[in-house]
């Protein structure tokens, strides 16, 4: 089949986990037999401005081998500054839509959210050539920005629902990440439309990531010697709760065996920094390039998710396949019963607490370390748990078998 994708990164712009997961997507549908178009921005999230190599061009057309690639510029402005994303967001959809109604015809057009508004592109698409259209969300918009403060006009609120329900009911299918989001959009559809809600996983590359020995270059360049390693490693951003770091660095003040070590780059980045700067056993470190993932996460004996309360049904961390892969455990504080929650348990690799809960996450930490062999046992009980269920094979089939419904579907209907 011929497939057309719309998304906001694409590859070589992988530090977005979106880009990775749509790059690895396409290859593994073309490793299927299938052609893939891609619309896609010009790289840019790592300096939050175009690559230099990239600029010069209001868009760009390249042919690989799995099918072409346009690439538009993104218009890219602060990301704390909502109404000028929301502006940003609609210069890039228009060139988006614009470049993809001069492809070829596909049999399904599929567009990722966030940003939402590539949910509009696709439909229009899709519609031009009546095709299916599938409307995948990573998180679901506007719940993030409420849940997070970030939106609260009320009037403005009740737009964006509105908008984010028209986008549902226009698309053929709807998939999700996880069980929580497809309740959460399942609510805002009528009973006939539930079905078209899928919920298809993430996953983690076991080839690029790699378990390896703890003792990695990255321990060496931050002096973190045989220290006992708690890492965060992804986003620092809104939606993490990294004043249970803090706190639980104060606790383990007297461990001088043990370092707390935040890796990542975000809007929260600046705060972190300024009360981790007057605590020594707290690190900060910068984004390392992709090649060097594994032994990032390798550095560490125990990783840490921290999404904020409620936040689980409209967000999935996507790290939490990373850290699986890497074969290390993870304590995550996060909503219970969450995707996250239930897969750490199914797993046994590793613990999770209720969100933003100090004191449950100071003793969840004591009790994992503990137990240094338990912490060995059940980060290689989650890289087998993910070599077997959160694959990008695995996903791409479920994404085929889709699609494939989807076009027959049309064919009969």
């Amino acid at each position: 089949m011929k497939l057309l994708l719309l998304c906001p990164h694409f590859e070589p712009d992988l530090h977005a986990a979106t880009g990775e997961v749509m790059t690895k997507l396409v290859q593994s549908l073309a490793g299927r037999g299938h052609q893939v178009d891609v619309v896609t921005s010009l790289p840019w999230y790592r300096g939050h401005s175009v690559h230099p190599d990239w600029s010069g061009r209001l868009w760009r057309t390249q042919q690989a081998d799995f099918g072409r690639i346009v690439r538009v510029w993104p218009f890219p402005v602060d990301k704390n500054n909502i109404p000028a994303r929301a502006v940003g967001f609609g210069g890039f959809t228009s060139l988006v839509t614009a470049a993809a109604m001069t492809l070829s015809k596909p049999d399904v057009v599929m567009g990722m959210s966030p940003p939402i508004f590539l949910g509009d592109a696709a439909w229009l698409v899709a519609s031009r050539w009546r095709v299916p259209f599938v409307f995948n969300v990573q998180d679901i918009f506007p719940d993030v920005a409420v849940d997070l403060g970030a939106l609260g006009n009320p009037k403005v609120i009740r737009l964006a629902e509105k908008h984010e329900r028209s986008v549902y009911r226009r698309a053929d299918a709807v998939t999700v990440l996880s069980e929580d989001q497809q309740l959460n959009v399942q609510a805002k559809l009528p009973p006939e439309g539930r079905a078209k809600v899928r919920v298809i996983r993430n996953f983690a590359d076991t080839d690029r990531i790699q378990v390896v020995n703890r003792n990695t270059p990255y321990r060496k360049r931050h002096g973190l010697g045989d220290k006992t390693v708690v890492m965060y490693s992804g986003n620092v951003g809104l939606s993490q709760s990294f004043s249970l770091v803090r706190h639980a660095a104060d606790h383990f003040r007297d461990r001088p065996d043990l370092q707390f070590v935040i890796n990542g780059e975000g809007a929260a980045r600046a705060e972190v920094d300024e009360w981790a700067g007057g605590r020594a056993n707290v690190t900060v470190s910068d984004f390392a390039h992709r090649d060097q993932i594994s032994e990032v996460l390798g550095a560490a004996d125990l990783h840490l998710i921290l999404l904020k309360r409620g936040l689980a049904k409209s967000s999935t961390p996507s790290k939490m396949y990373g850290i699986l892969a890497a074969g290390r455990p993870v304590l995550a504080s996060i909503d219970a019963n969450s995707e996250v929650a239930q897969t750490i348990a199914a797993a046994d690799a590793g613990q999770s607490v209720p969100p933003e809960d100090p004191q449950k996450f100071v003793a969840s930490l004591e009790d994992l370390l503990a137990d240094p062999a338990g912490l060995s046992r059940m980060g290689a009980n989650g890289r087998r748990f993910l070599s077997e269920n959160f694959t990008p094979s695995v996903q791409a089939a479920a994404f085929e078998t889709l699609f494939t419904e989807l076009i027959e579907g049309a064919t009969h209907g």
